[in-house]
């Protein structure tokens, strides 16, 4: 089964014996991805990616040359990972990857997860390798990967791909993947990865030829298919069209990042800019804070905590309300002064030690993560901002975007 006249030719000349068994039949696969374009924004709801951020997807082949092997004697991933936490704004940026399905049954699910954690911690998605794949690779806007066929499948579908293993030496030459690997961008896994991905973005022009090398026949394979496996068993077709099962929704897999996040913050008047990393940024436009979340691998960081955050349903009796939770937390953690519980995708409470508890609503338009509007919300008070009685709204500058967020002041705690 090939899925272009090019093939049929490669397959010619490499096994002349074979060339009477092939058949062309489209890409069922690719025809999938085609026919599930119109969702991409319900893909990307599904994975917690909010208006405004940019979903960069990491992609690896199985080859021990691929992106999560040794990349060619770089081990180029291990690395990264890090750095992506580092460099890339958690509000600006959600980080997904898609491991080839021999990646984890070769390993294991639990060693992958294990040697993993660490980024997960810091919000990286792990795609199911069978499920959701293609619903991953059509919600992002960046593809981070190798020679293997999910980056080229991405090229096809007309994202920018950046390889960070190219394995040229693994691909027989005069192929469309291998004039892929040759065209496609690199990533410099030494320079700014921010830099790298924001130019990427800026100045993609898709490669014309993966996406004329995929299929000759879009949206026909599962007709061609079909036409085929009834002609071998010399049988008629049905009447009915010849359909392919749509790519379903995945579950609901928002980010959940319990690593110590730097909050760098400026505030101008009731407009207040906020920008968070793992790593303390090194600015001296504005002023910056510690936010930790409450299930942190290093409890320790909770003792110097500017800002602790947790997020979970407002009537968990565990936690005994918002209320009661953000004051435990500032009488076990004295030197805290803001303690955040995210209630929902657009709420949350923060109790403030020096001025009381404030409900956190996003406004019309507004669509980042409560818990930056916690530091946001953390840093105006710092800087003499006060909520009046009628309550006040912010505008929160993050996410790719300014978000109005309204502050009002809790009667019942």
């Amino acid at each position: 089964m090939l899925s272009h006249p090019d093939q049929v030719e490669q397959l010619r000349r490499a096994c002349p014996e074979a060339e009477g068994a092939a058949v062309l039949a489209g890409d069922p696969c690719f025809d999938r991805m085609l026919a599930a374009r119109r969702h991409r924004e319900r893909f990307r709801r599904a994975l917690g990616v909010r208006r405004g951020q940019r979903l960069v997807v990491l992609n690896s082949t199985w080859n021990p040359e691929g992106f999560f092997g040794n990349g060619g004697g770089r081990d180029v991933l291990p690395g990264l990972l890090p750095r992506l936490a580092a460099e890339l704004p958690a509000d600006d940026y959600r980080a997904a990857a898609i491991l080839h399905p021999n990646i984890w049954f070769g390993h294991g699910p639990g060693q992958i997860r294990a040697w993993l954690d660490r980024a997960r911690r810091s919000g990286l998605a792990l795609i199911d390798p069978v499920r959701s794949w293609r619903q991953a690779l059509l919600a992002a806007d960046l593809v981070l990967g190798d020679f293997g066929a999910v980056s080229y499948y991405a090229a096809a579908l007309g994202t920018p791909v950046l390889l960070a293993a190219d394995g040229r030496d693994r691909l027989a030459p005069g192929t469309p993947l291998a004039a892929f690997v040759r065209d496609a961008p690199r990533l410099g896994p030494q320079g700014l990865l921010r830099e790298q991905i924001e130019r990427a973005l800026a100045g993609h022009r898709p490669l014309p030829g993966p996406a004329e090398a995929a299929t000759s026949a879009p949206g026909a394979a599962a007709a061609l298919l079909r036409r085929h496996f009834y002609a071998l068993m010399d049988l008629p077709e049905p009447d009915a069209p010849a359909l392919l099962e749509p790519l379903p929704l995945p579950p609901y897999a928002p980010p959940h990042v319990t690593a110590p996040l730097y909050a760098w913050t400026r505030v101008e008047g009731a407009e207040v800019a906020v920008e968070r990393a793992a790593e303390r940024p090194h600015r001296t436009d504005g002023t910056a804070h510690l936010a930790v979340h409450e299930d942190t691998l290093d409890p320790h960081a909770l003792e110097s905590a500017d800002v602790i955050t947790r997020e979970g349903d407002p009537d968990d009796p565990r936690f005994g309300g918002p209320d009661a939770w953000t004051a435990e937390v500032l009488r076990r953690y004295p030197h805290c002064p803001v303690a955040a519980f995210v209630t929902g995708p657009h709420t949350c409470t923060v109790r403030a030690r020096d001025h009381g508890v404030f409900r956190l609503a996003a406004g019309p338009g507004a669509d980042a993560d409560p818990a930056a509007y916690a530091s946001a919300l953390a840093a105006w008070l710092g800087a003499g901002g006060r909520v009046p009685s009628a309550g006040t709204v912010l505008q929160v500058r993050t996410a790719g975007g300014v978000h109005p967020v309204s502050v009002s002041a809790s009667v019942s705690a």
